[in-house]
């Protein structure tokens, strides 16, 4: 089988409703980061706003953010904590046409049908389900993506614990299929152990025998690598050359390391504010035309909120944006869809086996 990127049903403007709808009305913002009264909130669809007499897409987009109308009508989709006195905002909460804005829910479907309220949640799926078809399709995505798309890779610490999982990632990242990758202080910290000292949590990442004081092993992983001054040093001073850290630190792929409260050390590169993270990892995303999140529930969902189903590309057509969400725990992935990321493709799996398998699949193992 080969990929088939999925076809584009614009809106048909020349429905009465599109013609009578009004231009949008917009009211300026008193205070930064303060949205003025009955602003429009975005959702992960693809959404049409009225703007003298004219229905233009907003480009760039996510969800639960405003509307900001720039110079030359351009639309710019703003975080509500990132707007600035003056900012012109798009008011109105309707989806269809009513304060001229329109949210094409079916955009990627020949079904014409518009619903009243499209903006709704549902349930996923569940371990029982078979996903044989769904890897198939995301080894052909991801052999398209590879030359054509751009390949974002959210990852929680379970990788880092078994030397085949990080083998598989890292061989994905070496042969091109990974552009961007977003995690946290755990995920760097126990592959970096992993590459210095064959550990994870003190534990062999092969055998998970655990070995003498190896408590004490990321710790002293952080410790060396805040010495360095960065990771790309620190793998540089240990001649370290396996595993996920070093092959992105090899090949340039990007990366973003959230922090949290409970982190230990950090690393050095590890972003502590949690606003600062969040615009970091969105600079990764707003690029990004499949996202892959594995087991991590909360970087799942924050990434998720920032995931637009779709992507306006450089010649001006409109594509999906593919969003994967992998976890063993049902619960977890069905948890971004309650959280109105609808678009998302869950696979309820044991990641370290579910990475495994890509790379087989793509004829890297």
């Amino acid at each position: 089988m080969s990929f088939d990127m999925p076809k584009y049903f614009p809106p048909d403007f020349t429905q009465e409703k599109f013609i009578l709808a009004p231009d949008v009305i917009t009211e300026e913002v008193l205070f930064d980061g303060v949205a003025p009264e009955n602003y429009h909130s975005t959702s992960m669809y693809p959404e049409y706003f009225k703007i003298k007499g004219e229905w233009k897409l907003a480009s760039e987009s996510r969800m639960d953010s405003c509307v900001v109308i720039r110079e030359n009508c351009k639309l710019c989709v703003v975080e509500a904590r990132n707007l600035k006195k003056g900012d012109k905002v798009i008011l109105g909460r309707s989806e269809n046409c009513e304060d001229g804005i329109f949210l094409h829910a079916n955009g990627f479907s020949d079904d014409k049908e518009n619903l009243e309220d499209q903006f709704v949640f549902r349930q996923g799926r569940s371990r029982e389900t078979s996903y044989s078809r769904d890897y198939d399709n995301l080894f052909e995505l991801l052999k398209h993506e590879k030359e054509h798309g751009n390949i974002v890779w959210v990852m929680g610490p379970a990788f880092a614990f078994d030397a085949d999982a990080r083998k598989a990632m890292e061989l994905l990242v070496e042969n091109g299929y990974a552009h961007g990758l977003l995690a946290g202080n755990a995920l760097a910290t126990h592959d970096l152990e992993g590459a210095l000292l064959h550990t994870a949590l003190g534990q062999d990442i092969y055998t998970q025998h655990s070995q003498p004081n190896g408590h004490y092993n990321h710790l002293d992983v952080c410790n060396k690598a805040r010495k360095s001054g960065s990771i790309a040093q620190f793998i540089k001073d240990y001649n370290l050359d396996d595993g996920i850290m070093c092959s992105c630190v090899k090949h340039g792929v990007p990366f973003v390391l959230a922090g949290s409260i409970r982190d230990d050390g950090p690393l050095p590169e590890v972003i502590g504010d949690v606003y600062k993270a969040a615009d970091a990892m969105r600079e990764i995303i707003k690029n990004a035309t499949t996202v892959i999140c594995m087991a991590t529930m909360l970087h799942t969902i924050a990434t998720g909120n920032m995931t637009p189903s779709y992507r306006v590309t450089e010649d001006g057509s409109v594509r999906p944006l593919y969003l994967y969400a992998v976890d063993i725990d049902e619960f977890v992935v069905n948890k971004l869809l309650d959280r109105g990321s609808l678009s998302a493709k869950t696979v309820v799996a044991n990641v370290q086996d579910f990475i495994t398998l890509i790379a087989k699949g793509l004829g890297l193992m």
